[in-house]
């Protein structure tokens, strides 16, 4: 539309039909039956009624009455699958039958959710949009499709919220109203923008909301906002959170924010260049050749040769091919990418790195070293005869829905009107094993790390291997003994350690007995157990093919980058402090005297500044940190509820393999009474086994065999007979 006519617009008058009650299905109640309930239809019609004004004739102008009627037939007889739907047949027969100039429609259902007083829509279009059209028009003629907005009206839940003391004590009503905007305007007449199920996104957010503890509104409305766009894959949402009981001569007290995937993109470590705009999930897999290498090279492409940059991956998951099956297994996995590219450029590239990578053609569905796929785009319904989004048979493959719930379990599908977690749930549950380069997890056993100190320092075995032949002679002999990781350290980082000797004499310790086993031909994983970047980096090149972090990657500022680099598994500890803090009581006190509740949301954070720094998501491991900035009952909490920590319905680690480091440790000592490190084997035992019982995935142990006995028997018990 020209400037000339906009300004023209802007001086129209307006005919408005406010709260129109009518009855219609549209969608599902409040209690999800498909039935006829209340629709809100408010109107407002822009035109010019100077000739009514001077005729005080009602034919001169758009007759309200008729309007009135026009809808309640519209609505009343017509089926519509979404609420959107009904406000572009409103809009189109106010525009064309009425012929208003613009009009912008609010449809509400005051029924629709169970603990908001409303849900609707509100759009504005101009009749020139619709001009060459016979159905919905994203309104790009006149540019009004960009104001388009979905919103919840006061939706009241109960949180614990507040800084005075009785605000922590007990729940207290809080009142949201979420407005959503939807994707920018198509730029193709085959993508259609889609209709936000917002059932999914208030269970999404009730779930987070009434569970949570926040101090002031402020954090409140950020993290609402940040778990829309994350979680549930908003583009844009405004957030306003309101307080009723806050100020007693008031209604309320309360915040409004407005965020948007752009600012969520910003607080990731990787700098976006503001031309990224888009977001899509793309499906990754390879049977032939080196698998996991595959995938690496085709993520280093996507950033390289694709104009995008990858924000997320999940796990890998190794399947039986489908369709065609005379043919090794696949690895699948997915990633999130915001990128500057429209879908069939975007297309384009994708083919291209397949083609890279040796992707030739042949059986449909048949062997391929690399596959990649767009999933999602956006929120957009694209339909064309290169490209259909979203992928047309997301629904029916597990292999492809596995990993994409790892990263996008509560995005809906624009289609089907169901989350991605739900679409799996749907299908027959598959064996899920996680492969990790060099480390593969296998769900139903649980792998045995033996720990290697070259320290003269070391709480329990101190000085016994600091010689490079005895260390590796030790390391030897726990392979002999069951181990399947072998964890080389050069630092104590026992409490009271002195942690800040140079790295140079660190990387002296560990780095000649690295080099030593490879060059013997040992073949198990090693693990380098340190915080400090350069030793990680050192030991990686030398042969190491783990990094064992304490401080989950928040003591060295370069640690991240480095993982990040080298693409090996990587274990995140919680712990707060250092060697000398760790257990003071300021590291020690946790919010409630919940140190189980603390812990997984702290190492959950660790886990994000990880994956936001370029950390594959399926190189991560969790360490919940017994021992470290814990009491003895602490320690005994968090090994009482470890399986509520890595692996609960509501686990914030659900998925990602966790390691137990239990051996030797101060609370054991506490509960036996032996006060020698190397005679607490006995009580070591029955923390492993407790370890095994809540799920860990790897055990840190100094006395393998006699541990990797228990384990195998606590597997028979936990594991194996699952």
């Amino acid at each position: 539309m020209e400037k000339s006519s906009i300004k023209e617009e802007q001086q129209l008058d307006r005919i408005l039909i406010k709260n129109l009650v009518l009855k219609n299905v549209t969608g599902v109640d409040s209690w999800q039956r498909l039935k006829s309930q209340p629709v809100v239809i408010s109107v407002w019609l822009y035109t010019d009624i100077t000739a009514a004004g001077d005729s005080d004739i009602v034919t001169n102008s758009i007759h309200y009455g008729h309007v009135t009627k026009g809808i309640t037939k519209l609505a009343e007889t017509g089926t519509f699958k979404s609420l959107e739907a009904l406000a572009h047949a409103v809009v189109r027969l106010c525009c064309v039958h009425f012929g208003a100039v613009r009009t912008m429609v609010k449809v509400e259902q005051p029924k629709a959710l169970l603990h908001a007083s409303a849900s609707g829509v509100i759009l504005s279009r101009a009749k020139v949009d619709f001009e060459g059209i016979e159905g919905e028009t994203l309104g790009d003629v006149s540019g009004l499709g960009r104001e388009d907005e979905v919103f919840v009206k006061d939706l009241r839940l109960h949180a614990i919220i507040g800084v005075n003391p009785w605000e922590r004590e007990e729940k207290q009503v809080v009142v949201i109203n979420l407005t959503i905007y939807p994707s920018p305007l198509a730029s193709n007449k085959s993508e259609e923008s889609k209709s936000h199920n917002l059932r999914t996104i208030v269970r999404v957010l009730t779930r987070h909301i009434e569970s949570s503890g926040y101090k002031t509104v402020e954090a409140f409305a950020v993290v609402v906002a940040r778990i829309a766009l994350e979680k549930c894959h908003v583009r844009k949402i405004r957030v306003r959170i309101e307080k009723p009981s806050a100020i007693l001569f008031a209604d309320a007290s309360g915040i409004e924010v407005t965020r948007d995937q752009v600012w969520l993109n910003h607080a990731a470590a990787k700098e976006i260049p503001a031309s990224y705009a888009h977001t899509a999930f793309i499906a990754l897999g390879s049977n032939v050749g080196d698998r996991v290498n595959n995938i690496y090279q085709a993520l280093d492409m996507l950033e390289n040769n694709c104009n995008s940059i990858v924000l997320d991956t999940s796990f890998l998951y190794e399947t039986p091919p489908m369709y065609y099956t005379d043919q090794p297994a696949f690895l699948n996995g997915a990633c999130k990418v915001v990128t500057s590219l429209e879908p069939l450029a975007l297309l384009s590239k994708l083919k291209e790195v397949e083609n890279n990578l040796g992707r030739t053609a042949g059986i449909r569905n048949g062997p391929r070293p690399i596959d990649l796929d767009i999933l999602f785009y956006n929120d957009i319904l694209l339909n064309t005869e290169k490209l259909t989004i979203p992928h047309l048979a997301l629904h029916e493959r597990e292999f492809v829905l596995w990993p994409l719930c790892d990263i996008a379990k509560d995005m809906e599908h624009p289609k089907l009107y169901k989350t991605c977690g739900q679409l799996l749930s749907q299908l027959l549950k598959v064996t899920a094993e996680s492969e990790e380069g060099n480390l593969k997890i296998d769900k139903d056993k649980t792998y045995v790390m033996g720990i290697l100190n070259t320290t003269p320092d070391s709480f329990s075995d101190g000085g016994k291997c600091v010689d490079v032949e005895k260390a590796v002679a030790a390391a030897e002999r726990m392979k002999e003994e069951g181990a399947d990781i072998i964890d080389i350290g050069g630092m104590s980082t026992r409490p009271g350690a002195d942690d800040n000797f140079p790295e140079e004499e660190e990387i002296a310790r560990v780095v000649p007995v690295i080099e030593k086993l490879r060059k013997n031909g040992f073949t198990l994983p090693i693990s380098i157990d340190t915080f400090r970047a350069s030793v990680a980096e050192a030991a990686v090149k030398a042969g190491a093919s783990v990094i064992n972090d304490i401080s989950g990657g928040s003591r060295d500022p370069a640690m991240l980058s480095v993982m990040a680099k080298y693409k090996v598994p990587v274990c995140l500890m919680h712990m707060r402090g250092d060697a000398k803090t760790m257990m003071s009581k300021e590291n020690t006190t946790y919010e409630n005297d919940d140190v189980v509740e603390d812990v997984s949301i702290e190492l959950y954070s660790l886990i994000q500044r990880a994956i936001s720094a370029g950390v594959y998501r399926w190189n991560i491991i969790a360490d919940p940190g017994v021992g470290f900035a814990k009491t003895p009952k602490q320690d005994f909490e968090i090994l009482r509820h470890l399986g509520e920590i890595v692996s609960g319905p509501d686990s914030l680690l659900e998925g990602f393999p966790s390691l137990m480091g239990p051996s030797r440790k101060k609370f054991i000592g506490s509960a036996t009474g032996v006060q020698e490190a190397e005679k607490r084997s006995f009580g070591t035992a029955g923390a492993v086994a407790a370890s095994v019982a809540g799920g860990a995935n790897i055990i840190r142990v100094h006395d393998v065999r006699p541990m990797w006995e228990v384990i195998q028997v606590c597997d028979s018990v936990w594991k194996r007979s699952q």
